[in-house]
């Protein structure tokens, strides 16, 4: 048994069952003060203050805090080499569709990773998964779609699959075939080969993905993929990034579990959510980068829905997988409190990808994954000091 003590505060407490916060729950963090918390056998024991229980070790958090590690519920840290050169062709003022019209963008990803070894893939995926670990982040969800053939595309699901055996932090697989269209192919050809793809690729993945957006697929393709999967594997959406695209109601539609980015969204996008169970995601990270309006967070979760915030760390629109960073942005331009920022990196985080029975909150019986940070730190300056180190240790139980 491991004992953490002289905690500051223990924030993030959240009731065994709660596997996600609504509403004006967001607004809501739990914590203790000068507390304590004991792990066994990488689970969160018992936590309380007073007399401390004993322990075969203990760690001083000398007044610093405790809280729990971050969840990326969005990412495509699964590529090879760099896209810097587009980054220019930004700065001189082409649009995310400008790039890619001109066989830039996921099509230049799909290249370059065609070129890769899968062990090269590997290794330099491997570095983006540890430097988002020791900024905080314990759990990711990673997504396949720079392949677009089904040798590539199972390429990037085996070399994520072999991650997960890898690393302590939790990892969720996606398959995104419907990424872009594939070089060589039709739009309808290509997608009856996703279609044809996702009986191999649910060997691997645990979600699939189609990115319903204006330039890419209809709700009709998406419609069609989703059905195909059912019983296979569990959607996750990209939707309304680059226009309305009806990506939300086709995502409700069919149980997503997420639909994620909501960069433009109406009010019918917000009723189509109410009394779902599917989780509304947004990545400011890609509103940053790319010059997008953010999602209307607090319209959101006005209208009494949760919502999760993620990095969408990718090499074309949001190369950055710092959670913290995601989380300050959540307050500075969305007008998130900390409060509900937190929330939505941490518990929401972990719901978007299926973990949040395990992961996201100081819970007895969950993994103890955990961040302790150095003296004199809050939530609150967590978001405001967002580039000042706070992270003493993030510890990530092996149970």
């Amino acid at each position: 048994m491991k004992l953490i003590k002289n905690i500051g505060c223990l924030a993030g407490i959240v009731p065994d069952g709660v596997l996600r916060k609504c509403g004006d729950e967001m607004s809501h963090v739990e914590t203790l003060e000068n507390a304590w918390l004991l792990i066994k056998d990488g689970r969160i024991a018992d936590f309380g203050t007073g007399k401390e229980p004993a322990a075969d070790e203990a760690i001083d958090a000398q007044g610093g805090n405790v809280i729990p590690g971050f969840c990326d519920s969005h990412t495509h840290i699964v590529y090879a080499g760099s896209r810097d050169g587009e980054f220019l062709d930004k700065i001189n003022g082409l649009s995310y569709e400008e790039i890619a019209a001109r066989g830039g963008g996921i099509l230049n990803s799909a290249d370059l990773l065609h070129k890769t070894t899968e062990d090269e893939l590997y290794r330099q995926s491997m570095v983006r998964v540890k430097e988002m670990m020791d900024k905080g982040t314990v759990a990711m969800e990673i997504k396949s779609g720079y392949g677009l053939n089904p040798q590539d595309e199972l390429k990037m699901l085996r070399v994520i699959k072999r991650i997960k055996e890898t690393v302590p932090a939790a990892v969720k697989s996606t398959f995104l075939g419907a990424h872009a269209i594939g070089r060589g192919y039709s739009h309808d050809a290509y997608v009856q080969a996703v279609i044809d793809m996702i009986p191999a690729a649910a060997e691997y993945a645990d979600f699939i993905d189609v990115f319903c957006d204006e330039g890419f697929f209809t709700v009709e393709d998406t419609d069609r993929i989703l059905t195909a999967a059912e019983h296979l594997l569990t959607p996750k959406i990209h939707a309304n990034e680059l226009a309305v695209s009806g990506g939300v109601q086709v995502g409700v539609k069919h149980g997503a579990l997420s639909v994620d980015h909501l960069e433009r969204t109406t009010d019918a996008e917000i009723q189509a959510l109410k009394g779902t169970w599917t989780m509304p995601t947004m990545l400011p990270g890609s509103s940053f980068f790319l010059g997008l309006p953010y999602g209307r967070a607090k319209d959101f979760i006005a209208a009494g829905l949760p919502l999760a915030l993620a990095s969408d760390y990718n090499p074309g629109s949001s190369p950055c997988g710092d959670m913290r960073f995601v989380m300050a942005q959540g307050c500075i331009k969305m007008r998130l409190t900390p409060h509900q920022a937190f929330n939505a990196v941490t518990i929401n985080s972990a719901y978007a990808m299926g973990v949040s029975a395990e992961y996201g909150s100081i819970t007895r019986g969950k993994k103890a994954a955990l961040i302790l940070t150095n003296p004199g730190w809050n939530l609150t300056k967590l978001a405001y000091q967002y580039q000042t180190p706070f992270i003493r240790q993030v510890i990530i139980s092996a149970s």
